[in-house]
C-alpha cells in the first residue's frame, strides 16, 4: 500500500463531520482548489464526449426554429435516434433498464398508451377512466403482494390500499412523507426519524432530505442482509418508520423483514418493505417452489409496500404502485386545499396534473400478462440468473456477494473489479458499478433470457478477467473515475463530481 492509499485509510477512519471540516478547509486553500477544478475540468471533458454523442451528428436547438419543422421529418429524425439506441439494450447486454422489450409487446403498450394520451387522472370527472385503471392496478398488485391473506393483528390486510405513482422514488417519497405526518399528528413525534439498512435504496436520502427527516442508517451483516440487533440499538422515541428491501438493489438480497417488521409492530410504528425491485418478481418466484421468506402483508407488522409495475411488471416508464395497509395511514399521503380562490384542491400524489397514457398502458400490460405470463416469465429469469451466477463462481478470481437470485453482484479480492466492468462495457455490456464493497452488478431480465446472451455474458467476464489478470495496473476508461468515487474519503468532492455530471446533461 502506498503512501496516498495509505492516507486515504487513515481519513476514511475520521468521524465524517470530521472529514467534512478538512475537507472545507482544504477546498479554501487556493493551490488546492485550483489543482481541482483543472482535474474535474479534465474528467468532466470525458463525461460530455460519452454523455452527448449526437452533437456533431443532428442538428441542435437553442431557439425554436422560424418555422415549425414538418412532421415526417421530425419523426423520422426520431425513429433514426431510437434505431440507435434500441440496439444497445434489445440484445440483452443491458443490466436492468429494460425489463421485457419484446418488440410486438412494445407496440402493444404504446397503442394503449396513445389511446389516452390526453387524458388527466387531476380531471376525473371527464376522464374516470383513469380513475378505473389505477384503482385496478393498486388492487392487482396489493392483491399479489398479500393482501388477501389473513393476518394475526386487527388491522387486516383486506384493508390495503394505495397509489400508482411515477416511479420508485416516487412511492419511496410519498411513503416516508406520509409517515413523517403520521408521526406528527398520531404518534406527537416532532421530529420523525427513519431506520434503514446501509444497502436500501438513495430515494430515503432523498426523502430525509426533502422532508427534513433525520436517516439513520444501520449495517449489514456478511450476508448483506439488515443486521437485526444494530436495527434494536438504533430505535428511539422519535422512530417513525423502519425499512427493509426485497430485493436490495445493490445486492439483490431479501432483507430479514419478518423479524425487523414484527420489532416495528411490537413497539406500535411503521415498517416500509421497499420490494420495487423485487415485488413482481418474488411472489412468482414463492408460487414456482423458490425458497422465498415472507417480506409483504401476510406479515402483520408491514404497513407499507412500495413496488415497480413499470420494472418486472412490464409497464412501460414510468409507473409504480405505493401500498398501505389501511386507508387511516393512506390519507396521510393526501394533500387538500379547501380556502383557495380557484376552488378546492385535491391531490392524491405529488404531482397535480397526471400523464393517464402511462397508467393506461400500466393496465394494460398487467391484463395482457396475467398470472400465467409472469409465472413463465420469472421461471425464465430466475433460470437464467442460476446460470450466470454459477459461471461466475467458477471464475476463481470473481466471488459472487450475498445469495441473489437475479441480481447478481460480484467482486473481485486480485483485481480491480472497475476495470473489469470497463472491459465490459467495451465490449458492449452496460453493467451497474457499485461501492462499500467495490463491485459490479449485473440484473437479469427478459431481454438476457435470449438465446445465447447469458453463454455470452460469461464469455466476455472470463475474457476481461483473463486480461486483467494478464494487464493488472491497466487503468482505462470509466475505471479510475469509480476508483476515486470508492475509495476518496471526501465524500464532497464526490458529490461535486456528480453535480458537474447532471450540469453537462443539460448542456445543449
Amino acid at each position: 500500500m502506498n503512501v496516498k492509499e495509505w492516507s486515504f485509510k487513515l481519513l476514511g477512519l475520521l468521524n465524517p463531520k470530521v472529514l467534512s471540516a478538512i475537507e472545507k478547509s482544504a477546498q479554501a486553500i487556493p493551490q488546492v482548489k485550483g489543482k481541482m477544478d483543472s482535474e474535474f475540468a479534465e474528467i468532466v471533458k470525458g463525461m460530455e464526449e460519452s454523455a452527448k454523442p449526437y452533437k456533431n451528428r443532428f442538428q441542435t436547438y437553442s431557439h425554436f426554429p422560424e418555422a415549425g419543422r414538418s412532421r415526417e421529418e421530425i419523426l423520422n429524425e426520431m425513429e433514426e435516434l431510437r434505431s440507435l439506441e434500441q440496439s444497445r439494450w434489445e440484445s440483452g447486454y443491458a443490466s436492468g433498464a429494460v425489463y421485457h422489450g419484446d418488440p410486438e409487446f412494445v407496440e402493444f403498450l404504446n397503442k394503449a398508451y396513445s389511446l389516452h394520451s390526453q387524458s388527466n387522472p387531476l380531471h376525473f370527472d371527464l376522464w374516470p377512466s383513469a380513475t378505473k385503471f389505477e384503482s385496478e392496478i393498486i388492487s392487482m398488485t396489493a392483491n399479489m403482494l398479500g393482501a388477501n391473506e389473513e393476518s394475526g393483528d386487527s388491522s387486516s390486510p383486506k384493508e390495503v390500499c394505495g397509489s400508482v405513482s411515477s416511479g420508485g422514488t416516487d412511492s419511496i417519497l410519498l411513503a416516508m412523507k406520509t409517515y413523517r405526518d403520521w408521526a406528527i399528528k398520531k404518534k406527537g413525534i416532532a421530529k420523525p426519524e427513519i431506520i434503514a439498512p446501509t444497502t436500501a435504496h438513495a430515494a430515503f436520502d432523498k426523502a430525509a432530505e426533502y422532508f427534513d427527516i433525520k436517516l439513520i442508517r444501520v449495517p449489514v451483516g456478511k450476508d448483506f442482509r439488515a443486521d437485526v440487533e444494530a436495527t434494536v440499538q438504533s430505535i428511539n422515541k422519535n422512530t417513525a418508520v423502519l425499512v427493509g428491501s426485497a430485493v436490495s438493489f445493490p445486492h439483490g438480497v431479501i432483507d430479514p423483514i419478518e423479524e425487523l417488521s414484527e420489532l416495528a409492530r411490537e413497539r406500535g410504528i411503521g415498517f416500509h418493505t421497499d420490494a420495487c425491485l423485487g415485488g413482481y418478481v418474488l411472489p412468482w418466484a414463492k408460487k414456482l417452489g423458490y425458497s422465498v421468506p415472507d417480506f409483504d402483508f401476510s406479515l402483520p407488522g408491514v404497513t407499507s409496500i412500495s413496488v415497480d409495475t413499470h420494472k418486472f411488471g412490464y409497464a412501460p416508464k414510468g409507473t409504480s404502485v405505493v401500498l398501505y395497509r389501511n386507508p387511516e395511514l393512506r390519507e396521510h399521503q393526501f394533500f387538500t386545499v379547501t380556502e383557495w380562490p380557484g376552488g378546492m384542491y385535491l391531490s392524491p400524489t405529488f404531482a397535480g396534473s397526471r400523464a393517464g397514457g402511462p397508467i393506461a398502458a400500466c393496465w394494460a400490460a398487467l391484463l395482457a400478462t396475467g398470472e400465467k405470463g409472469y409465472l413463465d416469465a420469472t421461471k425464465q429469469i430466475l433460470e437464467t440468473g442460476t446460470k450466470i451466477r454459477k459461471g461466475i463462481e467458477e471464475i476463481p478470481e470473481v466471488q459472487v456477494l450475498g445469495d441473489p437470485l437475479w441480481v447478481i453482484a460480484f467482486a473481485s479480492k486480485d483485481y480491480d473489479i472497475y476495470q473489469i466492468m470497463e472491459l465490459m462495457t467495451q465490449k458492449g455490456w452496460s453493467l451497474n458499478g457499485l461501492h462499500h464493497p467495490p463491485c459490479v452488478h449485473i440484473c437479469v431480465t427478459l431481454r438476457h433470457t435470449q438465446a445465447g446472451v447469458a453463454d455470452k455474458f460469461l464469455e466476455d467476464l472470463r475474457s476481461s478477467v483473463a486480461h486483467v489478470r494478464a494487464n493488472p495496473d491497466e487503468k482505462t476508461g470509466s475505471a479510475p473515475i469509480y476508483g476515486m468515487a470508492a475509495t476518496l474519503p471526501f465524500r464532497g468532492v464526490v458529490s461535486d463530481l456528480l453535480k458537474k455530471y447532471m450540469e453537462v446533461l443539460y448542456k445543449i
